[in-house]
């Protein structure tokens, strides 16, 4: 069973940055791709980025483009989610989440398997 750690996440007011990082449990091979996605209050989960293992092919929404940046290390089983210039909007609970490699480009919460506990990010006006 594949275990997904997020941490990183807090109170951050308007404008602010924060990292995330997800450590997996076992080795994650090319097979496979990292993805964020998030959920808020009242709202359906919501794909954020995502990233190929072998590759580091990205995809982004569109809503976090410019302002989100997702990496990973190799020999430390981990992908970051580096969150510049956050709004209030992007408030949720943000998830680490692991899936086939044919996953990247679909966002789509339901191709992704192996999901983390998640980890509240709180942005402040």
């Amino acid at each position: 069973q594949v275990q997904l750690a997020e941490s990183g996440g807090g109170l951050v007011q308007a404008g602010g940055s924060l990292r995330l990082s997800c450590e997996a449990s076992d080795r994650t091979s090319s097979r496979y791709v990292m993805g964020w996605f998030r959920q808020a209050p009242g709202k359906e989960r919501e794909f954020v980025a995502a990233i190929s293992w072998s590759e580091g092919r990205t995809d982004y929404a569109d809503s976090v483009k410019g302002r989100f940046s997702i990496s990973r290390d190799n020999a430390k089983r981990t992908v970051y989610l580096q969150m510049n210039s956050l709004k209030p909007e992007d408030t949720a609970v943000y998830y680490c989440a692991r899936g086939p490699y044919y996953a990247l480009g679909s966002r789509s919460y339901a191709g992704y398997a192996y999901w983390g506990q998640g980890t509240q990010v709180t942005v402040s006006s």
